[in-house]
Parts: C-alpha cells; structure tokens; sequence
C-alpha cells in the first residue's frame, strides 16, 4: 500500500462511534482523523471505493452539534493488529467550514498525546 497521506494521523483519546447514516448501523469506532480521512476499526468486514455518509457521535456539543455527519470514500482496508478486528481508511470527500473546525477542534481537544508528544 502506498503512502498517499499528506497530513499526520492523530489519534485520539475516545473510539468515538461511527455509524452509516442512511440505515443507523452502527460501522465501527473512530480510530484516527485528519481533515482529508478518517480511520475506524470495526468487527466486520467493510467494502472498499463505496461511497458513505457517516455519522459521528461527539463526545460533547461543539459549535452546537451532538454529531457529525459527512461524505466519504472507503479506500482501503486490512486487518487490525488486534486479529478480530478490521482497520478501514476513509476519504473525507466535503467537510464545509463549520465541519472542519469541529474536526480541528477534536483534535486539539482529545488527541491522545503519546510519549513523543509529551
């Protein structure tokens, strides 16, 4: 797999829940982000270059909103190190403003800070 990311993977301190807007499945937990994508994890298996709205939950209210909903690609996928799982990479295909500084917010607020961050 090439790396094609251009911004660093932030991790952070909840698996928030991720769900498929159109049917409230519940499609796996919220892993890393950045403003181009998005990791989760999840138990099944989910299928590659579809197009998704997601919906996420918040862990608070931030600029009003409980969740956020957008548009993405699923572009690839592979096993967790944790074998019973499913690591999935998603494009962020549209985030408006508001969207993006929630993103941005999320990562300043909850981001896990690791040994190499402290």
């Amino acid at each position: 797999m090439n790396e094609q990311r251009k911004l660093k993977r932030r991790n952070l301190i909840y698996y928030l829940k991720v769900f498929d807007s159109k049917n409230g499945d519940l499609l796996g937990h919220l892993v890393d982000i950045t403003l181009e994508g998005i990791m989760l994890v999840s138990a099944k298996p989910i299928e590659i270059n579809k197009s998704f709205k997601l919906k996420m939950e918040l862990p608070n209210e931030i600029m009003s909103k409980t969740q956020l909903i957008f548009d993405t690609t699923s572009r690839w996928s592979k096993k967790d190190i944790n074998p019973d799982f499913i690591d999935t990479g998603f494009q962020l295909n549209t985030l408006s403003d508001k969207d993006k500084f929630i993103v941005e917010n999320l990562i300043s607020e909850f981001l896990f800070k690791g040994l190499d961050q402290v």
